[in-house]
């Protein structure tokens, strides 16, 4: 059936089944391969690879992820052209984003070294960790147009229900990123640089599968200058892309800020809770599986004004995406030590991580709602909701948490502020979606 063509409503369960375990194996092939670069790492004879790598990975979380909304945005407006039957918008969704993220990855790239000082000198970290972090970030830079490229043509195949070519083209950089780690970490011995050679290389293969999935396409509408720099889709392009903007600096500013502070609590204390994070993260992209099928489904639900289908969907994701969040947790329960012990081979951290895994409990429980909330709001194009919730989320009930946090010297207390944010992004989305209407018809809302 052709993307432009919806699927009769009867479908809607086995779209979204189809469309989660592909997202889930596209999703977590990204943070297995970032626990393979931190085994790595981590195996090494001195921690402050580790530590400098997880320093540095803040630094491109805020430059990258503040771009994110080139893959969300791409999402929500490719699915609500694809539920409308609108295939020169669709391609056209695709192309502004092309344009757009070749033109940020240029002007990363140019400014890489003040971006660089800037990033080093907010963050703390010791002068051999700094020097780890400062090998890696100059060599994964490289790539930030190709990366932010990469960003909007993952958004298009997953608003176009193509799942499956999103799976592609994780799957390449992950696959891909493992073996360059064991080239250049293990067999050259290049450390934190290695990381980040064998990081933009991974992406540079990314695009090329991504390239060569669209020439493939017989469908295809082509360039027109004037109608993908069209003043009022680019007007409406932007100004969702702003909220959702704003949502990712505070995002991705938190966990930065966790990082950071994690920081200032002691190089064992980061090491221990990069390695917890980076467990969060690969359950984050399990969650997501069903979150991202909410974005694809949802956006192509209200560009063919199916509300009650809309209402079905949302129950159905949070039920999976909490229920991923809890079989996670428990196969962590069993054995905490030996997945911990598979990602360092230092006692102490070890040690110092198994004191604060229950923390994870909390934060992706509450966190799974937030990720299907998310979703919903990304393909409705709702960013204003998604924006005010995290201002709320993070400089509200996160930000003076953490603070005091530091000020109290306990990492007890930082992890009880990311479990507080995860709440309030839950709570606030929440409200949102039953307080502003969203879900309602078109003619129902007007």
């Amino acid at each position: 059936m052709s993307p432009l063509s919806p699927s009769p409503p009867a479908s809607l369960l086995r779209r979204f089944v189809r469309l989660t375990y592909l997202n889930i194996l596209a999703n977590v092939a990204v943070p297995l391969a970032g626990l393979v670069d931190t085994a790595m790492l981590g195996h090494l004879d001195d921690i402050r690879f580790l530590a400098g790598v997880a320093l540095a990975s803040v630094i491109f979380d805020l430059l990258y992820w503040s771009f994110g909304f080139l893959r969300m945005g791409t999402t929500g407006l490719t699915a609500q052209a694809v539920g409308r039957g609108d295939r020169d918008e669709v391609f056209l969704t695709l192309y502004r984003g092309v344009a757009f993220g070749v033109a940020a990855g240029v002007a990363l790239w140019l400014l890489q070294s003040p971006l660089e000082s800037l990033g080093f000198t907010a963050l703390s970290g010791e002068p051999g960790v700094e020097a780890a972090g400062r090998d890696y970030f100059g060599a994964r830079i490289w790539a930030a147009p190709v990366t932010l490229t990469n960003f909007t043509f993952l958004g298009w195949f997953l608003g176009r229900e193509e799942s499956g070519r999103a799976l592609a083209l994780t799957l390449t950089a992950a696959l891909s990123n493992v073996g360059f780690n064991f080239l250049f970490i293990v067999y050259l011995g290049w450390a934190a640089y290695g990381a980040g050679v064998a990081t933009a290389l991974s992406q540079v293969l990314m695009l090329a599968v991504a390239l060569a999935l669209f020439a493939g396409l017989p469908e295809r509408v082509p360039w027109r200058g004037s109608q993908v720099l069209d003043r009022e889709h680019l007007a409406a392009f932007f100004r969702l892309n702003r909220d959702i903007l704003i949502r990712t600096l505070c995002l991705v500013g938190s966990f930065a800020v966790f990082i950071n502070l994690s920081s200032v609590l002691g190089t064992g204390v980061l090491a221990a809770n990069a390695i917890l994070q980076r467990l969060q993260s690969l359950a984050a992209y399990l969650i997501d599986g069903a979150a991202f099928a909410t974005e694809s489904l949802a956006g192509i639900l209200r560009g063919a004004d199916r509300p009650g289908e809309l209402h079905r969907l949302v129950r159905l994701a949070m039920v999976t995406g909490v229920g991923f969040g809890l079989a996670f947790l428990a196969g962590l329960a069993l054995a905490p030590g030996s997945v911990l012990g598979l990602l360092t081979s230092h006692q102490e951290v070890i040690a110092t991580a198994r004191t604060f895994v229950p923390w994870l409990t909390p934060v992706l429980v509450l966190g799974a709602v937030a990720f299907i909330y998310d979703g919903l709001f990304i393909g409705l194009t709702s960013g204003r909701a998604l924006r005010n919730s995290m201002l709320v989320s993070s400089l509200v009930v996160f930000l003076p948490l953490a603070l005091w946090a530091v000020a109290r010297d306990s990492n007890h207390l930082l992890w009880l502020a990311m479990a507080a944010f995860m709440a309030a992004r839950a709570g606030t989305l929440h409200w949102a979606a039953r307080s502003g209407g969203l879900m309602r018809s078109r003619g129902a809302r007007s």
